[in-house]
């Protein structure tokens, strides 16, 4: 079996995150002026694209090294190049099946050429997290993950949350890509949940929507017309439109989640009258009582919260820090090394 002089063999890869049909320009002339097309996979997503647009797919074994032998080699040979369309998950065994053709049909084989067809965008491997998650929520999928609810993962979100800080605050890397993709888990598991809701449903879509309009909303001097100069106006803009947004809301605190950890809820209640410029209730005293009680303490620790906000501490990060602090010095007491 010999081929004819010139004989190509083009494989044509592509991805399965854009949709079907979305091929760049030089696939497309590959496809058109092919002398035939072979895919290894008769539920490939381009398919009923590639068909539609007038070009003839024959489907075979990629692992088949006698059925390609013969139509790679065999007689009469094809009017232009063979293409190989390449499937998503990269066609299983078609890479031995060519070495043993080299070997076995040596100098009959055609030229090889990779051509890669489309592309995944920024972004796209959000678009296997959605299929992922679908699977494992889904008949067949996994019993503890279809069991979920949103209530049962809120501590999973909050223990995944608090690991985040201390990837951040370790300045771990390594650390910080895990658990950032833990939190991220976090948001879709709630968004494929949220889908099954019977009468108010949505979906990691609308999820994404959301909050890419209020991005571009709060933000008019990126997506606008609006002048800011600094960070400082710019958060004065942000801080105006929220407070536009919220209007309906009677108090300056409302929205404050009362489950946060307790000085962190208190500087959050401090940042949101120092915001408003509220003037209706004075500081707490910043003295320390000859004796604590939990009246005194707590008060103290509120007084604490008013004078970081003003001194542009994070409270909550700078007790955290101070406890790591602590907690080295009575390692180092102890003879051990600071985790």
């Amino acid at each position: 079996m010999t081929n004819l002089p010139g004989a190509k063999l083009i494989l044509l890869t592509t991805t399965h995150r854009v949709a079907p049909g979305l091929l760049a320009w030089p696939a497309w002339e590959a496809l058109r002026s092919a002398g035939r097309v072979l895919a290894g996979d008769a539920a490939h997503p381009q398919l009923p694209a590639v068909r539609q647009a007038g070009v003839e797919v024959e489907v075979v074994a990629p692992g088949s090294a006698p059925t390609l032998a013969r139509l790679l080699t065999g007689q009469p040979a094809p009017s232009g190049p063979t293409v190989w369309l390449g499937s998503p998950d990269g066609d299983p065994g078609l890479t031995d099946a060519l070495a043993r053709l080299a070997v076995e049909h040596a100098g009959e084989v055609p030229e090889i050429e990779v051509l890669p067809g489309s592309y995944d965008l920024p972004g796209a491997r959000l678009l296997d997290l959605v299929s992922v998650m679908d699977r494992l929520r889904s008949p067949g999928g996994c019993p503890w993950d279809a069991e979920q609810t949103h209530a049962s993962l809120v501590k999973y979100l909050v223990e995944e949350s608090f690991e985040l800080v201390e990837a951040i605050e370790e300045g771990d890397r390594d650390t910080l890509r895990e658990e950032l993709g833990d939190v991220l888990l976090q948001v879709f598991f709630h968004s494929r949940i949220a889908e099954e809701h019977p009468t108010d449903a949505f979906s990691i879509d609308d999820v994404a929507g959301d909050i890419v309009e209020k991005l571009m909303y709060r933000h008019p001097h990126v997506f606008g017309d609006v002048e800011a100069e600094g960070a400082a106006e710019v958060e004065a803009n942000w801080e105006a439109l929220k407070a536009a947004e919220k209007s309906e809301r009677e108090s300056v605190l409302d929205g404050v989640p009362a489950g946060l950890p307790a000085l962190a809820y208190a500087a959050k209640l401090v940042s949101r009258v120092r915001r408003a410029g509220f003037t209706g209730v004075p500081d707490a005293a910043y003295e320390l009582p000859a004796e604590l009680t939990a009246e005194s303490a707590g008060r103290l620790l509120l007084a604490v919260a008013q004078r970081a906000f003003d001194a542009g501490v994070d409270v909550d990060a700078a007790l955290r820090a101070a406890a790591r602090g602590y907690r080295d010095a009575v390692r180092a007491a102890e003879g051990l090394k600071p985790e």
